[in-house]
Order: structure tokens, then C-alpha cells, then sequence
């Protein structure tokens, strides 16, 4: 397939690119920057340099292009303060998928493959069950975290609901392995300044190498309309996950605070307090995926000897 790779810059859009190509597709990637478009042909896809955030700047970047596939991984996530990446990313949810779907049209596409995130059924403690696909998303309430989740629901639901194109979602577990978002938790951790509270909630990983291969194989396997959850095969509370990294960078482990004391951090308070058991069996069995990495015991050595 030819492919527009919208992120294709991105902590999952490089190695995406990278496994596009090995398996015989063509990318074409939609960079923001001259020097980002020319690291993406070094690599050996095509690219366009247009925002797309702008509808008009974004189809007259592609006026001569043409794709079989949209695969859209854009966030602002790890580039900016959280307050302002959050706003960012909501944007790229819901006005960046629109224009992409545009996009689709304007070049032949007929399939589309957007990010989402398991966060997206809730930011609250779900118990000891396994959630699934047939789980529903959360309703959207005030506040940031109802923004973001209003976000996470748009995307899927526009691309669901597009004419003539067959819409696959992934909703992605937490990004870690080689990349800024790491780097910026792996600082926080070495510093001791990311306190947990009482243990944390349970977190859902996903190595960025097998976000990739799941995306590689969605666009080639997905079912039109469907929703896969992208994680690996072990949720962990975020206090032995933070733990296992803090041995691994040689750091002391990260202080243990009552939950109160992160509320005002509301972000953070959020995230460590949510808790969640999320299953990749759907992706397992339509996808013929698995993760290479299975857990985060398998993944962070990964990190730290790639950092050394």
C-alpha cells in the first residue's frame, strides 16, 4: 500500500516508518519541517512538508499525491508543557482528524488508521476487571480531563463515521522506549520529583517497536469500524514500574506519598490514580500480533542499555 503517515516524525511515526518500508509499503510522510522531511527521505520514505492543522495548507501540500491508506499519529504530547501539549493534542483529536479525513479524500485513500488511548474509558480506578473493547468509553465530564476525553471519543467517532473509508482505531497503552517522553520521566525519576501515591493504580504499557508492528498490522488486517487495544500483556502499578526504571538508571526509588498530596498536580493526581486492567486479546487474534516486549520487565533494561 501507499501510505500517508501523518506523525511520521513522531516517537511511534520513525520506527512505524521504518516497519512500513520493510514490509513493502510506501510512506509518505507529513512533516511540519524542512529538516524533518529531509530526515524522512534519508530514511527512505517520500514526504510533504504541510500543518495539519490547516486545511487549506495541508490539501495543497498533497494536491499531487496520491495513497491507498491515512494513518494518523500526531500528538503534541512530550514537545511542550503538559497543560498546553494536552490542548495540543486534543486539537490534533478532533480538528486534525477532520482535516486528515479530507485529506484521505483529496488523495484516493480508502482506509484510515488513527491513535487513540485506553484512557479514554476513564480516568478512575475500573477494579480488578479486564477491560475489553465491548467496554464503553467514558461520557465526557468538565473539566481538562473531560476535554481530553471528549478528544479521545471524536477521533474514533469521525473516522468511524466517514463515507467510503474503512476506519480502524487503536487505542494505545502508555508509549515508552526511545523517545522524550521517556527521557523526561526517566529525569523525573533520577531527580526523585514523581512521588507515588500509595502504590499508584494499574497502567497499561505498550513498547513504541509494538505499537508500531500492531499499527503495520491494523492497516493490513483491521476490521472497518473496529477498535483494537494496543498494550502488552502485563498492567503494573505505576509504583513498580517506576521502581524497575529507577534500578535500572541506578536511581533511588521514588518517594511514596498520599494520594492527596499529588491533587495539585491534577494531571499527575489523575494519572496515578486511574487504574486499569486493559486486554490485547482482540488485537492477538484479528491481528496476528503480539507484542515482542511483553511486559515492562522485558522493556526497560531495553532502555537502559540503549541510553548508556
Amino acid at each position: 500500500m501507499r501510505v500517508l503517515l501523518a506523525g511520521a516524525s513522531g516517537a511511534v511515526g520513525r520506527p512505524l516508518t521504518r516497519q512500513l518500508i520493510a514490509a513493502g509499503h510506501q510512506v509518505v510522510g507529513i512533516s511540519r519541517s524542512q529538516s524533518n522531511a529531509e530526515r524522512l527521505r534519508t530514511a527512505g520514505a517520500e514526504a510533504v512538508v504541510a500543518d495539519v492543522m490547516n486545511r487549506e495548507n495541508l490539501l495543497g501540500a498533497l494536491k499531487d499525491v496520491r495513497a491507498d491508506a491515512v494513518v494518523h499519529e500526531l500528538t503534541a504530547l512530550g514537545t511542550t508543557k503538559m497543560g498546553e501539549a494536552l490542548q495540543g493534542t486534543n486539537a490534533l483529536r478532533t480538528t486534525g482528524t477532520a482535516n486528515l479525513l479530507a485529506a484521505a479524500r483529496a488523495v484516493g485513500a480508502h482506509r484510515f488508521v488513527t491513535q487513540s488511548i485506553v484512557l479514554g474509558y476513564g480516568y478512575r480506578d475500573h477494579g480488578p476487571r479486564v477491560i475489553s473493547e465491548d467496554d464503553p468509553f467514558a461520557e465526557p465530564v468538565g473539566g481538562k480531563l473531560g476535554e481530553a476525553v471528549a478528544a479521545i471519543r471524536a477521533t474514533e467517532e469521525q473516522v468511524f463515521a466517514a463515507d467510503e473509508i474503512e476506519g480502524v482505531a487503536l487505542r494505545y497503552g502508555f508509549f515508552y522506549g526511545q523517545d522524550r517522553m521517556t527521557d523526561m520521566i526517566v529525569n523525573l525519576v533520577r531527580k526523585r520529583r514523581l512521588p507515588v501515591p500509595s502504590g499508584g493504580g494499574y497502567a497499561n504499557f505498550i513498547y513504541l517497536q509494538d505499537a508500531a508492528a500492531a499499527t503495520v498490522a491494523a492497516l493490513e488486517k483491521g476490521r472497518a469500524g473496529q477498535a483494537y487495544n494496543i498494550v502488552d500483556d502485563e498492567p503494573v502499578r505505576w509504583a513498580d514500574y517506576l521502581d524497575t526504571l529507577a534500578a535500572a538508571f541506578g536511581a533511588r526509588r521514588p518517594w511514596r506519598v498520599p494520594s492527596w498530596m499529588l491533587r495539585p498536580i491534577p494531571y499527575a493526581h489523575a494519572m496515578m490514580t486511574t487504574s486499569m486492567r486493559v486486554s490485547n486479546a482482540k488485537a492477538k487474534r484479528e491481528l496476528g500480533w503480539a507484542p515482542a516486549v511483553p511486559t515492562y520487565r522485558d522493556g526497560i533494561p531495553l532502555i537502559a542499555r540503549a541510553s548508556r
